[in-house]
């Protein structure tokens, strides 16, 4: 998946890039802890495995597919955490 220079290649810093290259990484590696081919993840999930095998490759999902595949990789609930922190804007407040 790694075929284009990213800033956190060379300085230790959170990119867009690099958050996607751990996402694939994880969800590869929880689809193999479940013993299911891609094959199997795209029937159980409904997504294309088209869709499937593109974005173990580069990372490219919408968002609708990752929450279809995050269902039956038993980690769905992961998403209710996403923009739940409050933003500080002001600390006198």
């Amino acid at each position: 998946m790694k075929n284009k220079f990213d800033i956190g290649d060379f300085v230790p810093t959170i990119t867009v890039q690099s958050i996607k290259y751990d996402i694939v990484k994880r969800v590869k590696q929880r689809r193999k802890e479940f013993g299911i081919t891609q094959k199997e993840l795209s029937k159980r999930s409904g997504v294309s495995y088209g869709s499937i095998r593109r974005f173990e490759t580069n990372g490219d999902i919408s968002l609708h597919a990752l929450l279809a595949i995050s269902s039956v990789l038993d980690c769905l609930e992961d998403f209710n955490e996403i923009f739940k922190n409050p933003i500080v804007k002001d600390i006198r407040r």
